[in-house]
């Protein structure tokens, strides 16, 4: 039985690799669908399951983490492998912290990937092994950051969303465009943002939204 997998990443050349390779390489892996942001990849997969949902961490709309985080909700057995260009240990860690059963670096995915998937699908996880010695000497220890990431969690995922956008660079107007909500409902959440990560500014809040890896410019 072949595994399933759906990728979601906002662009098309990445997508089109990963494929290429997984045809070139395997014989038991069908890419089965593909979008290019975060909201179309969780409208597919409420109507199509796949085996493993391969994810690019920063894409419009909706990023991989908050993609993954309902992906969980929406099946606690679902499994996620998070693309990423960074390396670093907390984008990691935020990645298995939001239900990811691996991470990799886009610059070494291409020949990882196919170990990646299968890894997952038995129930596994699996880490770049660039990045794998230093992520679990200290992965479970670590406290860095511990207060941002304790009030960013307390934000609802309406809120999360609204600060993906924000982060991005749309306005109130915009981001009500989008979501089909009422202008007056966007400001509210806004200032419960706001008042939950204790931010008093614009510019702070979107410098937030850019350092956590919520939103991507």
């Amino acid at each position: 039985m072949s595994i399933t997998v759906i990728i979601a990443d906002d662009h098309a050349l990445v997508r089109e690799g990963i494929k290429a390779v997984l045809k070139r390489t395997t014989s038991d892996i069908d890419v089965i669908a593909e979008a290019s942001d975060g909201k179309g990849l969780l409208d597919i997969a409420k109507k199509t399951f796949a085996n493993v949902y391969l994810l690019d961490i920063s894409m419009p709309l909706l990023n991989g983490l908050e993609v993954t985080a309902r992906l969980m909700k929406m099946n606690s057995k679902n499994k996620v492998i998070i693309l990423s260009m960074h390396d670093d240990r907390v984008s990691v860690e935020n990645a298995l912290k939001s239900g990811a059963k691996g991470y990799l670096v886009k610059e070494t995915a291409p020949e990882e990937v196919a170990h990646a998937i299968r890894e997952v699908v038995d129930g596994r996880f699996f880490l770049s092994p660039k990045i794998a010695g230093y992520i679990v000497k200290d992965f479970l220890g670590s406290r860095h950051n511990y207060g941002q990431r304790k009030q960013f969690s307390r934000l609802t995922p309406r809120e999360k969303e609204i600060l993906q956008l924000v982060g991005e660079g749309f306005t109130s107007k915009d981001i009500a465009g989008q979501l089909k909500a009422a202008l007056s409902t966007v400001q509210v959440h806004r200032k419960n943002i706001m008042r939950k990560l204790d931010i008093h500014k614009q510019t702070d809040l979107v410098r937030f939204a850019l350092k956590e890896g919520i939103s991507k410019l």
